[in-house]
């Protein structure tokens, strides 16, 4: 039973997300023609929309980050659930970042003006996205930033930067690009 309540713990915060994101009107799915899985077009209005996008990328990285930090913080949790925390943790950020505030600054602070928020499913996959990225593995972080920034001009430490303190003139690099 110890091995199985952090999973089942791991689908309450799942739930509880799904429905934190419907209360916030995102839906579940973006119908497109076909089926479609990836949205390449990280500036796009259908960035975010399906099941994986560019930034998928990124929240790997989270998962990174997580880990170290949890075991810094937490080392005598168990690792099962220092995943429970990091699930956590990218769950609650999945719900801040399509609330209309943080939707609203990405739009008008970063060159992702036609960014509409996330979709359920697309929420869900940047979560495990996370928890696939829980490795600690700085080459792979470094490496998959450095990727980022030459294929859309964002990533990780970019899109944070940006949001946080906009600098114009990475903001005109990265409009640029596009």
């Amino acid at each position: 039973m110890r091995r199985v309540t952090p999973w089942l713990a791991i689908a309450v915060v799942l739930a509880d997300t799904a429905y934190l994101l419907r209360g916030q009107g995102r839906p579940w799915w973006r119908p497109c023609d076909g089926l479609c899985l990836w949205s390449g077009d990280a500036w796009g209005s259908d960035n975010s929309q399906q099941l994986l996008g560019s930034f998928i990328f990124t929240h790997v990285l989270h998962g990174f980050v997580f880990c170290g930090l949890l075991a810094l913080v937490l080392p005598r949790l168990s690792a099962l659930w220092r995943i429970w925390a990091a699930i956590s943790i990218g769950a609650l950020w999945e719900v801040a970042e399509n609330s209309e505030l943080v939707v609203r600054r990405y739009r008008e602070w970063t060159v992702a003006h036609g960014y509409n928020g996330d979709t359920i499913v697309n929420s869900f996959s940047d979560i495990l996205a996370r928890g696939i990225g829980f490795r600690r593995t700085l080459a792979v972080f470094v490496l998959t930033e450095a990727m980022l920034v030459v294929w859309i001009r964002d990533s990780l430490l970019l899109n944070v930067l940006m949001l946080i303190y906009p600098i114009d003139a990475i903001k005109e690099w990265q409009a640029a690009g596009h």
